[in-house]
């Protein structure tokens, strides 16, 4: 390693000024420090991820300007990835100190039962390893070096490895020594946490690493593909919980429509042009009624988003990429310009509302489905629900799928529900999709390919979920047992007891 790569006590930073990161040294640091940091207790684990957050407040006047700089985005976004990344580190600790992640299920013995006795029967969740996080370009904090894959990660029992996305790197260095030093305060042991920068080939080589368990990923389908492939072809597989692509299909029904049009085609033209349309959850897809009142809010969100001028994109590649899948709708037989703003930049392009018709839906080489990371959108007509019900059937998984509606509209929502359920993670009522609360209920997931695991989420409690197992203990002496269920466990766990909960 050079001078520049700093090894802590109880991490390794290969950031913004390495030459060359150490992969194998991080993951076997990681794989070092497992059995130590899956031993901890709940109040040990859960004290380390609160001083985690309080370690990035800290830190907050050198961290919120380099990621100003580095991404792009305004100083209040980044000011509220602050409080969101804080937020989930604070969030999953109470989690774990209150037990939910050890998921602790205990039926008692019934020697007596007939025909046949009923066994001992101790179910707990464990840790599977070392997890390999890669840091999302649109969210510098809340999905990156901290964020969501992070601390659910690290609040499952699992040490962390940390490829920093090479959009930010600055910002993922000083976010990743922050956490060192909760590392270092909490006594915590080697590896716990590491952070390496690199492009492809360090990605890769962490993923095949044969120490690391599981991958947590947020970014493009491309790449996490790539990812989930290179997964599968280990000599041991393992999981890797990949978010990304996503249109997130917007249907406004017939009684929306009898309300504001203008007022509601402002809001669309606003969650579609938000933060430049760099959102997972952009809705890039909005289905409207055939009808005067249709035409109305075509005309509303036409001159909103002529009105809107284009925001600076996070890399030039991303803008260039913005620029191809845009052509490629304009190029497309069929589609018209419905309204388009005007850039601020090369990399900050205009914004844009496409009507294309239905029947391109079902074409094979359509671009009209295709995911456009930007502020660009595309409205189709439908006549009614039994005209819309299969448009909706033959879309891909998808992490949002929204409903306008209004009482009038109640029969033609429940029709609509149970194909969006089959369709998306989240299914969301007279809202926008862009935008996604931290906490309990929340599911950031959604069927392939939206997520390479329709059964996870990224956001929210649940996402400990992906970083464990279940494991049985079956007549276990209640001496060997492990202390979260033992009938005296020391930590006044939550738990169920023949499916009750304690």
């Amino acid at each position: 390693m050079t001078d520049s790569q700093t090894i802590a006590a109880t991490s390794i930073i290969a950031g913004a000024d390495a030459e060359q990161p150490d992969v194998a040294a991080a993951t076997a640091a990681a794989a070092e420090a497992f059995a130590a940091y899956r031993a901890t207790t709940p109040e040990q684990r859960a004290a380390f991820l609160e001083a985690v957050a309080e370690e990035i407040e800290a830190d907050r006047d050198a961290i919120v300007p380099e990621a100003v700089r580095e991404s792009g985005l305004p100083e209040g976004r980044i000011a509220g990835e602050v409080g969101r990344t804080t937020g989930q580190l604070r969030l999953f600790a109470g989690v774990v100190r209150r037990g939910d992640h050890l998921g602790v299920r205990i039926d008692p013995a019934q020697p007596d039962r007939t025909p046949l006795p009923r066994a001992d029967i101790r179910q707990r969740m464990v840790p599977l390893g070392p997890v390999a996080v890669f840091g999302a370009s649109n969210f510098p904090l809340a999905f990156s070096t901290a964020g969501g894959d992070t601390a659910s990660a690290l609040a499952a029992g699992c040490p962390v490895v940390v490829k920093g996305h090479p959009a930010h790197p600055v910002t993922g260095t000083l976010v990743a020594r922050a956490v060192t030093r909760a590392v270092e305060r909490s006594g915590l042991p080697a590896g716990t946490f590491s952070f390496v920068l690199g492009g492809l080939e360090t990605g890769q080589e962490l993923v095949v690493d044969p120490r690391i368990a599981a991958v947590g990923f947020t970014g493009s389908r491309g790449g996490g593909l790539a990812l989930v492939r290179a997964a599968a072809a280990r000599a041991v597989p393992i999981p890797v919980y990949a978010e990304m692509s996503s249109i997130n299909p917007v249907v406004v029904l017939p009684g929306a429509l009898e309300g504001d049009v203008t007022a509601l085609a402002t809001a669309y033209i606003g969650s579609l042009t938000l933060g430049s349309g760099q959102f997972c959850t952009n809705p890039g897809l909005l289905f409207l009624p055939a009808g005067e009142r249709g035409d109305a809010f075509l005309r509303a969100a036409g001159e909103a988003v002529t009105a809107a001028a284009g925001q600076p994109m996070l890399t030039p590649g991303i803008a260039e990429a913005y620029a191809s899948g845009t052509a490629s709708l304009r190029g497309t037989e069929g589609v018209r310009v419905v309204g388009e703003g005007t850039a601020a930049g090369d990399h900050a392009p205009a914004p844009v509302v496409y009507e294309a018709p239905a029947a391109l839906l079902a074409t094979a080489d359509s671009p009209v489905t295709d995911e456009v990371f930007g502020a660009a959108g595309v409205v189709v007509r439908y006549d009614d629900v039994a005209d819309l019900l299969p448009r909706l059937e033959g879309l891909e998984g998808q992490l949002t799928a929204t409903v306008h509606a209004t009482d009038a509209d109640v029969d033609d929502a429940r029709a609509l529900l149970p194909v969006l359920e089959t369709r998306a993670g989240r299914v969301l009522f007279n809202g926008w999709p862009t935008g996604v609360e931290v906490g309990h209920a929340m599911v950031h997931g959604g069927p392939f390919p939206a997520t390479s695991d329709g059964r996870s989420t990224s956001v929210g409690s649940l996402a400990i979920e992906r970083f464990q197992r279940p494991v049985a203990y079956q007549d276990v002496p209640a001496a060997l047992l492990p202390e979260a269920v033992r009938d005296d466990n020391p930590w006044g766990l939550r738990r169920r007891v023949d499916g009750e909960l304690e």
